[in-house]
């Protein structure tokens, strides 16, 4: 790529910089033209843990044109935050917290003004982002700031640019009408709107990736996809007329399915292929559970509807085994290349 892609650190008292640290260890062709935003001794500490059988030597870039000069197995970081020290591993921190927002911050800016390709995030704990306080706390997670940035720099209100979250892997991709929210919440959210705005979302996004029309499946909210009416109405007066509204607009979609048949259905293998591309899910858990079941180290999670690339591992700060060195990296390369592919179409596209 003729731009660098921005891996932000997340967590410093969580899994982050360890498994950035073994993807730049053991994936050199895969994190070649990256650069980490975030604090350069916790990289250090966290390539001291990794290093062995291999030296791995963190380098302080001052701008992004350096990394260019950057050999392989050594990570480029840019630092954009204050620590004054690497926080303890596996304890919620208030300096982690706003170190991770800043880097968040700053990554999306570059990204924006089209100083990088994209951008690829660490986990952050919520927590922590919470406990900083100020204008951090007020999001939930990383995809309601990168929406806060984005129609900040777009000059829009944040209704005028809806997000969604997608989470993937090689077999099954879903995306998601609500995101961070109670279930009861979540359940309040399934309105027509917010169906037909996911499924909108969802044609533009996966038709740009596969580069045709996307066949979509909307699982139910309710039990059995709500049997007629027995266990709830929702299908009938929200679901159902928001795909008719699609189907009026040319869109590929099909439903509403029971929930615990339609992910089973679109899950693609060497055996059988999908009769989908991608599922949309009323809430969270139900579109996040059929995922992460068929293996966490390869999920990738993509936020839709963005002026800009951004992926993340699917997989939180897994504080319980932060700093034994036992954290896996395959979800956060799996990001990377995801990410990386995404930006080349971007190019192409553009």
């Amino acid at each position: 790529m003729t731009k660098p892609l921005l891996i932000t650190m997340g967590d410093a008292a969580g899994i982050g910089p360890e498994i950035i640290a073994k993807a730049f260890r053991d994936w050199p062709v895969d994190l070649a033209c990256c650069v980490v935003v975030g604090d350069v001794a916790t990289l250090r500490r966290a390539a001291a843990l990794t290093a062995a059988p291999l030296a791995l030597p963190v380098a302080q870039l001052d701008n992004l044109n350096e990394v260019s000069s950057i050999p392989p197995r050594c990570i480029p970081v840019l630092q954009r935050c204050d620590l004054l020290a690497p926080v303890p591993y596996g304890l919620v921190s208030v300096l982690a917290g706003k170190a991770a927002g800043d880097c968040i911050v700053w990554a999306a800016r570059a990204v924006l003004a089209g100083e990088a390709a994209g951008m690829v995030t660490a986990p952050i704990h919520k927590a922590a982002l919470a406990a900083a306080g100020g204008r951090m706390a007020g999001f939930p997670g990383h995809t309601e700031l990168l929406q806060a940035e984005a129609a900040a720099f777009l000059g829009r209100a944040l209704s005028e640019v809806p997000v969604r979250m997608m989470l993937a892997n090689d077999e099954l991709k879903t995306v998601l009408v609500s995101i961070h929210l109670s279930l009861r919440r979540a359940i309040e959210a399934v309105t027509f709107d917010n169906v037909l705005q996911t499924l909108q979302i969802t044609h533009r996004a996966m038709g740009a990736s596969l580069g045709r029309p996307p066949r979509i499946a909307v699982a139910g909210l309710n039990p059995h996809a709500g049997e007629g009416g027995l266990f709830g109405t929702e299908e009938q007066f929200i679901i159902a007329p928001a795909i008719a509204a699609a189907t009026d607009e040319g869109l590929h979609v099909s439903g509403p399915f029971a929930p615990d048949t339609v992910f089973m259905r679109a899950r693609n293998t060497l055996r059988k292929p999908g009769e989908f591309d991608v599922v949309v899910a009323m809430y969270h858990d139900q579109g996040l559970i059929p995922v992460k079941y068929l293996g966490v180290e390869q999920g990738v999670n993509v936020t839709l509807g963005l002026p800009l690339v951004r992926t993340s591992p699917d997989h939180g700060t897994a504080f319980d085994i932060a700093g034994t060195g036992r954290a896996d990296p395959s979800s956060l390369v799996a990001a990377i290349r995801t990410a990386r592919r995404l930006a080349e179409k971007s190019n192409r596209a553009a």
